[in-house]
């Protein structure tokens, strides 16, 4: 066997043993797309018996399929991508997971260093493509043999996994040169070190969770009139129950963002979901004030509470490295998990609040809800009745992707909440619209029956994933209401060539364009369509969920949604 036979052998040898440590992490899935130089890495993933492998064509959309991925399973997602530009297309969701703190795993392959630099094809600098978005980045070096370089790259592939899943979970970037010839010789088979498995990264058990000094100072900050804002984030059962008992012993209530996880599910009377409309009155805005606010999780979807908050003395608690302060409001951060915060303010003998201002809540989001329902009621069908119907209809446990722009919005005000669980998803991250029908799939492909809520942009922004939507046993809804219709509400409506340069409608013929994939397609344009095709996709998909289109008259949502604020502002 040559030197140059060997080289081949090597490679794979050192890929594998890479994988393996990424295993020993937790990882199980590895979504790749096709190219040369990362052919070590393929060939590894193939023999690995831990390792379940996704080829996707396209690399965005393939890393917003692990991205959707790793959100719904819990653990990291590994992205295989040859050199050159493939990597670059990867950005838009290493930049979503880095803001939403979605652990993934960038395996690039590349050139070995006697390349770089020197006009070789498919050759540049990857070293810092993703500076700024990954928790950390390593470039070790060609395969090297012997025992304690193996070594060394089986645990670079654990501390990998264990910094993506760590107290501010993310990206992490490992750029692998490999030299040629890239695939073995024959009968090359290589013997895995026996080097006892690394044990899988776990938290620490919430209620052992240490609690710094400064929430004792926190307390002293959180009396009188407060409320609990609950951005996007993540809250295990134990933490929400410890956050619905804080509450009660300072009498104040939970504000819950559509995506913070809370909206659905058990909850008590506290929880407050309707504050986007209440909030649009201002005689009822400034009676609802408070003296301090205590916050959880990322920015809130909803404008008109973020400006509400503006001035009033903040209280972070976040475990990640971030800073999510936009108001520029915040007067204490702490580092700690929000769980244990709670618990310890929940078996505290802090004094409560006036049980009164809590009861003024509770009472206000009453009303509103039978406000609501009265003026939908009599109100022509539009985005506030469909998402009724919507959660009304989907199983409990069940997940709903929900796109950018408008779809989240519309959520976010005719929600409310619901006893039943529901996973809400939303790569609210970097707000982008693109890379919504990848991430569906990769929801569904993690183990969480998904159904999406999508704009006709989003849909056509992410034609690739079209490829993916076969086989899914939920639906993609698709509100075809003419182009960027987020635009009707902000200051640029209106302006000269509107219709052209910012709403930007795209005519497509959506029902050929889905069934070219191979997609049922089903179009609705009112209640009882929508209800029954939803019915029908949900309980006879047998693989084959499809698309529901829904045509709205865009004008028409525009003008019943200012009638409905005008209401409330009286």
């Amino acid at each position: 066997m040559t030197e140059t036979a060997d080289l081949g052998c090597r490679n794979l040898r050192w890929a594998l043993s890479l994988l393996d440590g990424l295993a020993d992490g937790g990882m199980r899935r590895l979504v790749l797309s096709p190219g040369s130089r990362s052919t070590p890495l393929i060939l590894a993933g193939q023999r690995h018996p831990a390792l379940e492998l996704t080829p996707i064509l396209d690399e965005r959309s393939a890393a917003f399929y692990a991205l959707g991925l790793a959100r719904a399973s819990g653990r990291p997602v590994g992205l295989v991508c040859t050199s050159g530009s493939a990597p670059g297309h990867w950005m838009p969701a290493v930049m979503e997971a880095s803001q939403s703190e979605i652990p993934l795993i960038l395996l690039s392959a590349d050139r070995p260093p006697e390349l770089r630099g020197w006009g070789a094809n498919q050759t540049l600098d990857q070293s810092r493509l993703f500076d700024g978005f990954v928790r950390a980045f390593h470039d070790p070096g060609p395969a090297e043999e012997g025992p304690a370089a193996l070594k060394m790259i089986r645990a670079l592939g654990a501390r990998a996994a264990a910094v993506s899943q760590g107290s501010w979970p993310g990206p992490v970037h490992l750029n692998l040169p490999f030299r040629e010839p890239l695939v073995p010789h024959v009968g090359c088979e290589p013997q895995r070190l026996a080097i006892p498995a690394c044990p899988s990264p776990c938290k620490e058990p919430e209620s052992d969770i240490p609690i710094p000094t400064s929430v004792r100072d926190l307390a002293s900050h959180l009396s009188g009139r407060g409320l609990i804002c609950c951005g996007p984030g993540i809250w295990s059962p134990q933490s929400a129950e410890a956050l619905w008992r804080c509450a009660e012993r300072l009498s104040v209530p939970v504000l819950c963002d559509p995506l913070s996880g809370l909206r659905f599910g058990p909850g008590p009377e506290h929880r407050i979901a309707r504050y986007d409309s209440l909030l649009r009155d201002p005689t009822t805005a400034e009676t609802l004030r408070p003296n301090w606010v205590l916050r959880f999780g990322r920015v809130p979807v909803s404008k008109t509470l973020l400006t509400w908050l503006t001035d009033l003395p903040t209280y972070l608690v976040d475990p990640g490295a971030g800073w999510s302060d936009p108001n520029h409001d915040v007067k204490m951060r702490i580092h700690t998990d929000p769980g244990a915060v709670c618990r310890w303010i929940a078996d505290s003998d802090h004094p409560a609040a006036d049980n009164g201002w809590l009861a003024s809540w509770i009472r206000e989001e009453s009303d509103l809800d039978a406000l609501i329902d009265a003026y939908l009621s009599e109100s022509p069908w539009c985005e506030a009745q469909l998402i009724r119907d919507l959660l009304e209809h989907l199983p409990a446990g069940e997940g709903l992707l929900c796109a950018n722009s408008m779809p989240i919005r519309q959520i976010d005000t005719w929600s409310g909440t619901r006893a039943e669980p529901l996973h809400l998803f939303g790569n609210r991250g970097a707000s982008g619209i693109d890379g919504q029908t990848s991430t569906l799939a990769g929801l569904n492909a993690g183990g969480v029956p998904t159904t999406a809520l999508l704009g006709d942009l989003s849909f056509l922004h992410d034609l690739s994933g079209l490829a993916l939507l076969q086989g899914l046993d939920r639906p993609c809804i698709l509100i075809n209401n003419g182009g960027g219709r987020i635009f009707d509400y902000l200051p640029q409506h209106g302006l000269p060539d509107f219709e052209r340069l910012w709403r930007t409608p795209v005519d497509v013929d959506l029902a050929s364009l889905s069934r070219s994939f191979g997609i049922v397609h089903r179009t609705v344009d009112d209640a009882a369509g929508f209800r029954q095709a939803l019915t029908q996709s949900l309980t006879d998909g047998e693989g084959n969920a499809g698309v529901i289109e829904v045509r709205l008259d865009g004008d028409l949502s525009r003008r019943i949604h200012r009638d409905f604020w005008s209401r409330l502002a009286g």
